[in-house]
């Protein structure tokens, strides 16, 4: 099975499940996930990024 097909799958069982905790623990997993990778940043880039979603967070706008 493909990536994508992998991921509508666990869309639809997470569309269709009322299973509280399941979704939490799945949440939980994306979480933990999230701050491996921000550890793994360097200080001026957890920097860069938060000054990237302070200006994006009032509205300011960013040319590339």
């Amino acid at each position: 099975m493909d990536l994508n097909a992998e991921k509508l799958e666990l869309i639809k069982k997470i569309a269709k499940t009322k299973d509280i905790d399941i979704l939490k623990k799945i949440k939980a997993v994306f979480e933990d996930r999230e701050k491996e990778v921000w550890k793994e940043l360097t200080p001026e880039q957890q920097e860069e990024i938060n000054i990237g979603i302070q200006n994006e967070n009032r509205g300011d706008e960013i040319d590339f």
